[in-house]
């Protein structure tokens, strides 16, 4: 049997703010190793037997930090599917069967979240084993979590009857994330499982099914993998089609319908890191339960997670919180609250603030830039290009610039004009001058950019030449 990995990368993981931002999402990042999360569940996979190389489903505004995250581990994608909005997980798991029924007619999916943690990777594979078998034979299996407490921000299953193969059963119901009580009356009786959000099935199976519960999503979903077309590396789905498509879960428009649902037991240290007190909870702790990241001091403090991504944070005499710095925010909350971080993000939305969006760093397909200094009619970045990166060819209506290179190598277009610049040289950029920056050196190019002009926005670029073919 090949078993073609489908890797979900959408979502924006507001949760876990301020780490995470809408263009830097959690499973874009480094949370519980040195490797972002969806390097981890890659990986985690990678050089298995029957294992296909992995196709990953992701937003437009993510794909070239996907594309590069894949080159980074040396993991070369059998595609990455662009989805032009969110529609949930059923149309983008529909887009993923379809494209790869078209590869291999008899495909067995294994569907994926990007930003998930397990830690008994034996017992993952073990699980995807037992599931396998009934598969071939037409089922729709997902992996139920054996439960270590009466948690209330999971779905449960509730297990029917057994199945000939080891450890399968059918699935009785799903049950919506409950109270505390009712919890603690599914651990005990044995037969409820948290619902992981990961699945096995033939692509022709799941769409099958999908056909009978939500034709609309087979069709629209057809549509846009039917004329989908090629955008460098990746695959654009055709706009119009998933736009129209329905957006629904999984379990809402196939799994509670179908009788062909089993659940496979899986007790393999399981999180999906939905919060800040469960990232926590699977981290390595210190002798008095703390979890820490980055230049951190601590003074009769325990059971707290603290996390410094530009400056020092030193605590003294507390117990239990969760406290992340970065350049622009800093979150200070008790671990019992850490659902209402969700409720910042509503604000900061709500007051068309930016700090949800992205970080002072914003990656782009030829490197970075960060900002550094912001005033009236001036701005100062800090940029950094790729060796090879090439900025587009582009001008600016209301800002001129000045670059200064600190070290490497700047290939640089103003107007008719091409300069090569090295350490402590500079050059001007006119209001309205048509440039373009570039790295033609092996090393990486750091300069700084000070912009002045009366509207210094990210809008004010016209693009005129791009080889990343952004709009």
């Amino acid at each position: 049997m090949k078993i073609y990995p489908v890797i979900l990368s959408g979502g924006s993981g507001t949760r876990l703010w301020p780490l995470s931002r809408a263009v830097l999402p959690k499973q874009l990042l480094p949370l519980v190793s040195e490797r972002t999360m969806l390097q981890d569940t890659v990986l985690r996979l990678h050089e298995q037997p029957q294992m296909q190389a992995p196709l990953v489903v992701c937003g437009n505004e993510h794909r070239f930090l996907v594309a590069e995250q894949m080159r980074e581990i040396g993991v070369a994608p059998l595609g990455i599917l662009l989805e032009p909005v969110g529609r949930n997980t059923a149309p983008a798991v529909a887009c993923a069967a379809h494209y790869l029924k078209a590869i291999d007619p008899e495909a067995v999916m294994l569907v994926l979240p990007a930003d998930h943690v397990i830690e008994d990777v034996t017992a993952f594979y073990a699980a995807i084993r037992q599931a396998a078998v009934p598969v071939e034979q037409g089922a729709l299996a997902t992996f139920g979590i054996v439960p270590t407490g009466p948690e209330t921000g999971y779905g449960y299953i509730r297990s029917g009857e057994a199945l000939a193969a080891a450890s399968c059963y059918r699935v009785d119901r799903f049950v919506e994330k409950p109270d505390r009580t009712t919890a603690q009356s599914f651990v005990d009786a044995g037969n409820y499982y948290w619902n992981s959000g990961m699945f096995l099935f033939r692509a022709e199976s799941y769409l099958s099914e999908l056909q009978t519960f939500a034709p609309a999503i087979v069709t629209a979903t057809a549509t846009a993998v039917g004329n989908d077309y090629r955008d460098l590396d990746f695959c654009r789905l055709d706009e119009a089609s998933f736009m129209a498509c329905p957006s629904d879960s999984i379990d809402y428009a196939v799994m509670e319908h179908t009788k062909h649902a089993i659940v496979v037991p899986a007790d393999i240290g399981w999180s999906d890191v939905g919060s800040w007190s469960s990232l926590w909870e699977v981290q390595q702790k210190d002798g008095q339960g703390n979890v820490t990241r980055g230049d951190v001091y601590l003074d009769d403090v325990s059971g707290s997670l603290v996390r410094a991504e530009s400056r020092i944070v030193a605590m003294i005499g507390i117990r239990d919180l969760v406290v992340v710095e970065t350049n622009d925010a800093v979150l200070v909350a008790h671990k019992d609250q850490v659902q209402r971080v969700k409720n910042i993000v509503d604000h900061l939305k709500t007051k068309q603030r930016t700090e949800h969006l992205h970080h002072t760093k914003v990656y782009r397909p030829w490197g970075c830039y960060e900002g550094i200094d912001i005033g009236d009619r001036f701005q100062v970045k800090r940029i950094t290009v790729n060796p090879g990166g090439k900025l587009s060819l582009q001008m600016h209506h209301h800002r001129a610039e000045h670059w200064i290179v600190v070290s490497g190598t700047a290939s640089v277009t103003c107007g008719d004009k091409v300069t090569l610049l090295t350490e402590n040289e500079s050059t001007y950029i006119p209001i309205g001058m048509t440039h373009r920056l570039e790295n033609p050196g092996k090393l990486p190019l750091h300069l700084i950019e000070v912009q002045s002009g009366s509207y210094l926005g990210e809008d004010d670029i016209v693009r005129l030449e791009d080889v990343y073919q952004r709009t």
